[in-house]
């Protein structure tokens, strides 16, 4: 058992880590990622630039880092009880969980929606992310971090589960991608809606969960 010390040392180091990957999307996102500096993000963070460097090693290791734990949240709501598989209900609750928090949260998905849809963000991720799988065979490169792999693996298998009650030639890959893309393109104008109709948006909700689970 760890002392208490360095228990309460590592709580103060993930919530500074926490604070500046905040900080660094706000401006990421309103500055744009080229633009903005180590500088400029330790200054809001109200840090050195030198202890910056303690908790990143440098500006595109910080946006990797957002990105990665913006997908570990969203995998979080995927498999609840971490058993690996998703059943019907999990994967229902999922996409109902996902949209009430997207609504919850819209200020920080505004914000991560505006950084990922800058070029020079797009390039840099595709080069260090791999995105969900869309073939049975895909392998991880170790110098690269996707995924959540066990979430895109529960996926998969999830959706090729469903070629027993599908006619003849169902496609689950084209089907599971179809999934993704709805859900992304849906969450985007979502987040940027002023003033979301909510009798809609629960029968757009009600309408993926029918089409896919």
């Amino acid at each position: 058992m760890l002392p208490r010390h360095n228990i309460n040392f590592q709580t103060l180091k993930n919530d500074r880590r926490s604070q500046i990957m905040d900080v660094a999307l706000e401006h990421f996102a309103s500055n744009g990622y080229h633009n903005t500096t180590v500088n400029h993000i330790a200054r809001h963070a109200r840090i050195s630039k030198g202890l910056m460097y303690l908790y990143f090693d440098s500006k595109e290791e910080l946006l990797s880092k957002i990105v990665e734990r913006s997908l570990n949240q969203i995998a979080e709501y995927l498999d609840p009880d971490k058993d690996g598989f998703l059943t019907e209900q999990e994967f229902e609750l999922f996409i109902r969980k996902f949209f009430n928090v997207l609504r919850e949260k819209r200020t920080f998905w505004q914000l991560f929606f505006q950084m990922v849809m800058q070029k020079e963000v797009r390039e840099h991720l595709f080069s260090y992310f791999i995105f969900p799988v869309i073939h049975e065979e895909t392998r991880y490169p170790e110098n690269k971090i996707s995924f959540p792999p066990d979430i895109s693996k529960m996926l998969l298998e999830y959706f090729k589960r469903k070629k027993d009650k599908k006619p003849e030639g169902y496609d689950h890959i084209l089907d599971m991608k179809l999934f993704i893309y709805t859900l992304e393109g849906f969450a985007m104008i979502s987040a940027f809606l002023e003033k979301p109709d909510d009798e809609y948006y629960e029968k757009a909700i009600d309408k993926i969960i029918e089409q896919y689970k």
